[in-house]
């Protein structure tokens, strides 16, 4: 069994754009902190060889010492680590790729053609293709057929939609690759391993959120790879996740319920609270209650969907369909025995409006 660590789009030097300055830059600090803790599990996990699928990097624009941390941490691995770029670090002369002095263990795919790197120690061949412009529509695999010696594996940025512009990947070319296993990137959520034909496959997401499209654990896979059969680990590495919730008010004060919401103690996340369900007639204060919770996380963004409460029973007394389904109900909400029926009842009518209104939304 070899054992593999596959890692894709890190996306390092981001801009994250929806923080305010000084937390963009930590953020970005934090990113290079997590090139440190992936040298780390390499060496714990006992990873003996690494593959990182595209985008790597946010752009051509990178800073110095991201630069520098990016190529110490990969020589600190002590195995052979193979980079495929992608779109968003494409390879050029210009690219950072070419400019930066790599450890003797990092190869770095430059050719979108595929290229096959033996690798007889480890009883197996690296293939890669790399992007060498911010797209391409070509299928990369089309008419590939690995015919190296042992494990036959490939790192490779692209996508398993047919007609993508990103290096459509499609199933039959998966199928007829002769792979063991397909090394991918550019999809930010972990897809778990899949196999077409013979050819194990999977996306390990981003290992670090920059949004909140980006939600939950993030990080990279460890795999064992063998002849016909891949097991795989899921290992989360991310400082911070970005974590979104609905807080229904039901009439209640938005403070309360967003007080009840939130962690005790203070979170290392970045949280998007969306206030949904009916209120009274003033809107919550999304900025006096950002400031009251600021202290409960990372960062916190509000967001208002909430409905003024509309009175029930006010049509009851037309003479409408409306009217008589209310008079009706209204019944039925005095012959209840307690509370509970009775919101039972007023249940009911909210779902009978909405239909009798042609609305989706019953509240």
């Amino acid at each position: 069994m070899l054992k593999v660590l596959h890692g894709a789009d890190f996306h390092l030097d981001a801009p994250f754009r929806a923080l305010p300055p000084e937390k963009a830059a930590q953020r970005r600090e934090e990113q290079r902190d997590l090139l440190l803790r992936l040298a780390d599990t390499v060496r714990e996990q006992g990873v003996e060889l690494v593959l990182l699928a595209g985008d790597l990097l946010d752009s051509e624009q990178i800073y110095g010492e991201t630069a520098q941390l990016l190529a110490r941490a990969l020589g600190s691995m002590g195995v052979p680590v193979f980079l495929a770029p992608g779109n968003h670090d494409f390879w050029s002369p210009r690219s950072p790729y070419a400019r930066i002095q790599w450890p003797e263990n990092v190869h770095i795919f430059h050719t979108a053609q595929a290229e096959a790197v033996p690798l007889p120690r480890l009883g197996c061949t690296v293939y890669g293709a790399a992007f060498t412009a911010p797209a391409r529509a070509d299928r990369v695999l089309e008419g590939f057929r690995a015919e190296g010696e042992g494990l036959r594996l490939m790192v490779l940025h692209g996508s398993t939609e047919p007609t993508d512009r990103y290096g459509p990947v499609p199933a039959a070319d998966i199928a007829a690759s002769g792979l063991d296993y397909l090394a991918l990137g550019h999809v930010h959520t972990a897809s778990g391993l899949n196999r077409t034909g013979d050819t194990w496959w999977a996306y390990p997401g981003c290992p670090e959120g920059r949004g909140f499209d980006e939600t939950g654990d993030k990080g990279v896979y460890c795999l064992e790879i063998d002849k016909g059969q891949v097991r795989e680990t899921f290992l989360p590495l991310c400082r911070r996740r970005y974590v979104e919730k609905e807080a229904d008010l039901a009439g209640r004060p938005a403070a309360e319920v967003l007080d009840a919401l939130l962690p005790r103690e203070e979170s290392p996340d970045c949280w998007r609270v969306t206030l949904t369900g009916e209120r009274g007639e003033e809107e919550p204060d999304l900025r006096a209650l950002e400031a009251m919770a600021k202290s409960r996380c990372y960062s916190l963004t509000l967001r208002d969907r909430t409905r003024l409460r509309r009175a029930l029973w006010d049509r009851a007394q037309e003479d409408t369909l409306t009217g008589l389904f209310l008079r009706a109900m209204a019944k039925r909400r005095d012959q209840a025995r307690d509370e509970t029926q009775q919101t039972a009842v007023e249940e009911a009518v909210r779902f009978g409006l909405a239909a009798l209104e042609h609305r989706e939304d019953p509240k």
